[in-house]
């Protein structure tokens, strides 16, 4: 039988303290809401008392009715008073939180620097606010702040430390290396060590990242005797982050064989992280192990080749465990493989011996020489694709646009789009102002569409971004423009070149709409089908 390991997940405490993060009471209560459909054992929501947002939440996660344990974070009694009568002791009782995780400190350097106290007092700092909070019914898990680094400067001391916490009826002693500058082999001994030494408590480790290490080390520490590992989705948090639970958590069980959470729940490792990133309005970054867009993206044709015929080729697991996908990238390095597997991915069938398919190849590797880049817009390459296949007709015949953007003294800018086109022989000629030349020319677009095409009114642009692709031609350089669409069930990414932005917005806008049509009509053809093979059985 596997060893259990408890998660601890502290992104909305710990993971907040991010630079460029900052979470409504909302956002608290959704992404907690989240992490206890994961499977995380304990939820620290903040500390009570403290902001007005960590009030909110610990008032009202009570009504979601979790099945993890919400966790109030505080620290040990001030120094020379006594813990009945500390105040942040009395606001994590009344928090309603069912723990507390209590930082104290460990490190004899920041006993005397940051708390100004002698050492025996810290010890009874740590021992009168744990027994307090343990008298009142709550579990206790203490920090151990600097942990590591002080046992490195005074092993007894930090020893002492724990023991002094264990005696007081901690229920978990955690190690944090709250620097984050230990590294991997020097936690394994000293959790070795501790661990030798404890009875009654249990042992926790809490990394930080700041050497790239906090995930070996947390993974250390457990192989050392540790039972329960704290971090943040993504791998939040002060400085250069704490440690990544979206790498722990496969790591420890998929690697490791330790029981972390349910096998269904692990496949929602992938859901969950991206959702964190949404409600923080984070980037996620694409190559984050297991979780990002990246992490089971093949782009060379020999690697995609080998993978067609068995994944654990270039594959350390199979991404759907994690709740990913495996994603074969079309770009300049693309063989007929990677064209092969996109055209299968999209339902589109080609013949790898057709002259088509080469020449598809080709056209698109001269396209990412120019400029373009279809790694991240998928519609741009399943219409070149359907193109070449012979299967696309053309929404319009375009004859010309003129732009018009007109500044006035004390006015906002105004800009005003022009269009000509021409639909089944009949000429069109429209206009339309816009907050912008590129969203004028997106709803003048429209405007000559929606009569032909009304399946275009529930479609609109949700992201828009421009990359300089060469700059040492300043403000002639050409850029590539990228544009996210939405309707109400999908999303979709087109892309446009050009030295001129707003004809490269032009491409992506067209693409857009051509893609939308698309995924209409094979919506109708679906519901036709259906509906047609309903009439048979019938």
């Amino acid at each position: 039988m596997s060893k259990a390991v408890t998660i601890f997940d502290t992104t909305l405490r710990d993971g907040t303290q991010g630079e460029g993060i900052s979470l409504s009471a909302d956002d608290k209560l959704k992404i907690a809401k989240k992490l206890d459909q994961l499977g995380v054992h304990y939820i620290e929501g903040g500390i009570p008392g403290s902001n007005s947002k960590d009030i909110e939440f610990f008032k009202r996660v009570q009504e979601l009715k979790l099945s993890a344990k919400i966790t109030a974070f505080g620290s040990t009694r001030r120094k020379d008073s006594i813990a009945e009568h500390d105040p942040n002791l009395k606001r994590i009782l009344e928090s309603g939180a069912r723990a507390t995780s209590l930082v104290g400190k460990s490190w004899d350097f920041h006993v005397h620097t940051a708390l100004q106290t002698t050492l025996e007092e810290n010890l009874a700092m740590i021992y009168d606010s744990i027994a307090y909070l343990k008298r009142e019914g709550m579990e206790v898990l203490f920090d151990a702040e600097h942990f590591f680094d002080g046992y490195k400067n005074n092993p007894e001391y930090a020893l002492a430390v724990m023991r002094k916490a264990e005696e007081a009826g901690a229920d978990w002693l955690v190690m944090c290396d709250t620097n984050g500058g230990t590294m991997p082999h020097e936690v394994y001994d000293i959790v070795s060590v501790l661990a030798g030494r404890v009875t009654t408590a249990r042992l926790g480790i809490h990394t930080h990242n700041d050497c790239e290490l906090a995930v070996a080390n947390a993974l250390n520490a457990i192989r050392a005797g540790a039972e329960q590992v704290q971090g943040t989705m993504n791998g939040y948090g002060e400085r250069c982050g704490n440690a990544n639970l979206c790498s722990i958590i496969p790591n420890l069980q998929l690697k490791l064989g330790y029981d972390v959470i349910d096998p269904e729940q692990l496949n929602q490792l992938t859901n969950t992280a991206r959702y964190v990133s949404e409600i923080a309005n984070v980037h996620m970054p694409v190559g984050q192990p297991y979780v990002g867009t990246a992490a089971f993206a093949h782009k060379g044709g020999i690697h995609v080749s080998a993978i067609l015929r068995d994944s654990r080729t270039y594959e350390h697991i199979t991404p759907e465990t994690v709740g990913n996908r495996q994603r074969v990238l079309v770009s300049e390095l693309a063989g007929q493989s990677n064209i092969l597997s996109k055209a299968q991915e999209m339902g589109i069938k080609f013949d790898p011996e057709n002259e088509e398919t080469r020449q598809v190849i080709s056209k698109i590797k001269d396209l990412e020489h120019q400029g373009y880049q279809f790694e991240g817009a998928d519609a741009s390459l399943e219409l070149l694709l359907r193109q070449a296949n012979g299967e696309m007709k053309e929404l319009f015949v375009f004859e010309s646009f003129k732009m018009l953007v007109e500044k006035s003294a004390g006015k906002p800018v105004v800009s005003e789009a022009f269009i000509k086109l021409n639909i089944d022989g009949n000429s069109l000629y429209t206009a339309a102002e816009g907050n912008g030349p590129v969203n004028a020319l997106d709803n003048a677009l429209r405007k000559a569409l929606i009569s032909y095409y009304p399946g275009l009114s529930s479609i609109h642009l949700s992201d828009y971004k421009v990359r300089v692709l060469d700059d040492k031609d300043a403000t002639a350089s050409k850029v590539r423009v990228l544009i996210e669409s939405k309707d109400a069930l999908n999303s979709w990414s087109t892309v446009g070149v050009s030295s001129n932005v707003i004809e490269a917005s032009w491409e992506a806008l067209v693409d857009s709409l051509r893609y939308a049509l698309l995924g209409q009509t094979k919506h109708e053809h679906e519901e036709l089908k259906s509906a047609g093979q309903g009439l048979m059985n019938h």
